[in-house]
């Protein structure tokens, strides 16, 4: 306990598994947190697990205005902000590039672009000297493979906004970096497995666990813990840096 004690955070895509994870983890190392996310019901259940530590505040990333009253009531509820975690994201389609439905490529930047990009914006406006923000990328964001044009752009984008922040705000001792998972185990990634390969779900994952070098898939605590390590003051003297937790994937 107390890795984070009176710290307070914002937590994009807080009803999925890997915000949700990273909002447990906070709260029991003492942080205050405000979870948003478009899944209403998933978002109060998780915030109703947490108590009075948290609280929810549904918003779609793609509404500045939402996003920014995401980052408000953390500072009228708690008296400040400290940490941000920007993990909302889609996926998309699998097509090639000549190929891709270009609504579909519009909406996965809006959403893994523009709405990280707004809560970094009203995050960092809001933050106090020494916090942190967190960019969730992927592991696609240091790579990529074909079909996945929007979501690997996306995701590599991510990494040049996290590097330009990363230098603005330097000098007010807050860090920047973006975290790259490989596969999770959770529906997320599984239907993404599903989709690409034709497979049933255990088949699809075997598949995909073949191509990272320590044979399995991620639990989404692991992938939290290294948020916990970014947004605590253990990493005081890392920023601009892209963190993979993908299993050796990006070797």
């Amino acid at each position: 306990m107390g890795r984070l004690r009176d710290k307070v955070a914002v937590i994009s895509g807080g009803a999925g598994s890997i915000g949700a994870a990273t909002a447990r983890l906070f709260v029991a190392e003492g942080a205050r947190v405000v979870i948003t996310d478009i899944d209403e019901p998933g978002l109060q259940a998780v915030a109703a697990e947490l108590g009075d530590a948290a609280a929810a505040h549904p918003a779609d990333v793609t509404d500045s205005a939402q996003v920014g009253a995401a980052v408000d009531l953390a500072v009228e509820r708690f008296g400040g902000l400290d940490i941000a975690f920007a993990n909302a994201g889609m996926f998309g389609s699998i097509a090639l590039v000549a190929e891709y439905p270009e609504d579909v490529f519009d909406r996965v930047m809006a959403v893994n672009v523009g709405g990280t990009f707004r809560l970094a914006r009203h995050a960092l406006a809001a933050m106090r000297d020494g916090g942190s923000l967190i960019l969730n990328s992927s592991v696609v964001g240091l790579t990529s493979d074909p079909g996945i044009c929007a979501y690997a752009t996306s995701k590599h984008a991510v990494v040049g906004l996290m590097r330009t922040a990363a230098k603005e705000v330097a000098a007010r001792g807050i860090r920047v970096n973006s975290l790259h998972p490989g596969p999770v185990d959770n529906a997320f990634q599984h239907g993404i497995e599903v989709t690409a390969t034709g497979e049933d779900e255990a088949g699809a994952a075997a598949i995909f666990e073949q191509m990272i070098p320590l044979g399995r898939h991620a639990q989404p605590h692991e992938i939290a813990a290294a948020a916990l390590f970014l947004a605590s003051d253990e990493s005081r003297f890392l920023t601009g840096a892209a963190v993979p937790v993908d299993g050796g994937m990006s070797i």
